[in-house]
């Protein structure tokens, strides 16, 4: 596909690519969008914006929001499922810009618009299902209603590793429970951003409602996050850029949602079903390139299938096509852009100096095209002290360590300072049990892998992965919904 096809599926003129108060514009500057399967081929040049642009999305939000608020429940559900409606019925054709813009294979792209307008559908019918309770109070003649009003302004800053999905489950609570919405993507992937757009301008919502803002994180994002006039924040990247926003925002007491980084681990018991150990490693720790907050980063293994497993996964790993996003039957595509693939090889070189055994991969991968590709990377003899073992790397890298037992294996997956995900792979209904219930994370897998997630149910982290309420399902509106009490003399 050329970067002329995809700038085709795209309506709007990427240099006016802003979406403000109802009209798209242009900024002070572009930057280049650059296929990381192949970067002589450039997607668009994509709009910036400037300080004044920030404080105009703002305004229009604010002003649009009582407007969307009083909206009447069946018109906003309506749009909200029309959108839902749009994305899936275009999942192919989206599917190849987000695979084209970001570098996951096709299949994996497609799946993330379809799951995107699944939550927008999840969320049209939440609309409709937004009921208060009532009480009697404990003084007579006095009845008690409890009632979820809209937060207000809400602005949204989303990485490119999931760019429609992670936005969306953002993006559809906010404007199910009333909320108008300031939405600031990654830079590495605004073709998406101006895709999902393009769709919801054509909504009918009153001008200002959704706003979309190309741009940087220390100019844009840092503008919105340090503004007065936003009521909350929902954010989702690195942790060090978390703690930048938790700090922006708690002077004004503004509302912080924040989902960050992940050491995630999965246990091999020695009772393990080999085949289902060896598949939910793999696709946990190499799917989507590693790129995955999710992802299986360390393999902690039994002593008694220790051989076998890393065996087995390593004869997987053998077939594993890496190769351009849109080619046939690849498993992996490139990372996103240089320098995640330069930070991926020094991570590699500090592993090897830990004294960590190279098992499989290491290498930056000579293809047909010029983009940036690396083989999915093994190490064993690993010790869980390395940073290798805790730090976020964010690579198709994972680290085996061997253990003992099951206590051994639960401490130390809980020895991070991290904890989204957990999983382990077992046959006992004791093992799973004690795991499900001593690991310190947010979501525990059993005999899966620890990458996937529902859009039905909360999703979030412990410790330094997370911070504020849940995400997704019905948890999502205890982030962009206000509680008001409110007490009548009734007689």
């Amino acid at each position: 596909m050329s970067a002329h096809t995809a700038q085709q599926i795209l309506q709007q003129d990427p240099t006016k690519s802003l979406y403000i108060n109802g009209e798209w514009q242009a900024g002070v500057n572009t930057v280049a969008n650059i296929n990381p399967s192949d970067i002589t081929e450039t997607i668009g040049e994509f709009a910036q914006a400037s300080g004044d642009q920030v404080k105009d999305a703002i305004a229009a939000a604010r002003h649009a929001q009582p407007k969307w608020e009083a909206t009447p429940l069946e018109k906003k559900q309506s749009i909200l499922q029309a959108i839902g409606d749009e994305m899936i019925a275009r999942c192919d054709e989206l599917g190849t810009l987000l695979s084209l813009e970001e570098g996951k294979p096709f299949a994996e792209g497609r799946g993330e618009i379809y799951r995107a307008g699944q939550f927008f559908h999840y969320y049209a019918a939440e609309v409709l299902r937004q009921m208060g309770d009532s009480a009697d109070s404990v003084r007579p003649g006095v009845k008690v209603e409890v009632t979820r009003e809209a937060v207000g302004v809400v602005a949204i800053i989303s990485p490119w590793n999931f760019p429609t999905a992670t936005a969306v489950w953002k993006i559809a609570p906010a404007l199910a429970f009333g909320n108008t919405v300031i939405w600031k993507p990654a830079n590495l992937t605004p073709a998406s951003a101006v895709a999902l757009a393009e769709i919801i301008h054509r909504q009918g919502m009153p001008e200002g409602t959704f706003n979309l803002l190309l741009g940087g994180g220390s100019s844009v994002g840092d503008a919105l996050t340090n503004s007065t006039d936003i009521d909350a924040v929902s954010f989702t990247g690195s942790v060090p850029t978390g703690r930048k926003v938790a700090a922006a925002t708690a002077p004004n007491f503004i509302r912080c949602q924040l989902e960050m980084g992940s050491k995630n681990a999965l246990v091999i018991a020695d009772d393990a079903d080999l085949q289902v150990a060896i598949d939910a490693a793999v696709a946990g720790a190499f799917g989507g390139s590693g790129q995955k907050c999710t992802a299986s980063s360390r393999l902690i293994v039994m002593d008694g299938i220790h051989d076998a497993f890393v065996d087995g996964v390593i004869a997987k790993m053998k077939t594993l096509k890496v190769g351009h996003a849109l080619d046939d039957g690849i498993f992996m595509g490139p990372v996103v852009d240089d320098k995640q693939l330069a930070s991926n090889m020094d991570w590699i070189e500090k592993a090897k100096q830990s004294g960590a055994n190279l098992a499989f991969g290491g290498e930056r991968l000579e293809m047909p095209y010029d983009g940036y590709y690396m083989s999915p990377t093994l190490f064993t003899e690993t010790d869980n002290s390395w940073d290798i073992n805790q730090e976020e790397v964010f690579a198709p890298l994972a680290c085996v360590l061997r253990v003992k037992n099951l206590e051994e294996a639960i401490a130390m997956t809980n020895d991070t300072r991290f904890g989204l995900t957990g999983g382990i792979i077992t046959q006992s209904l004791r093992s799973s049990a004690m795991f499900k219930e001593q690991v310190q994370a947010g979501c525990v897998m059993v005999n899966l892998a620890t990458a996937g997630t529902d859009y039905h149910v909360p999703f979030g982290g412990r410790k330094q992965s997370s911070f504020g309420p849940r995400e997704q399902g019905q948890y999502a509106k205890e982030f962009y919904t206000i509680v008001k009490t409110a007490y009548q003399k009734a007689y």
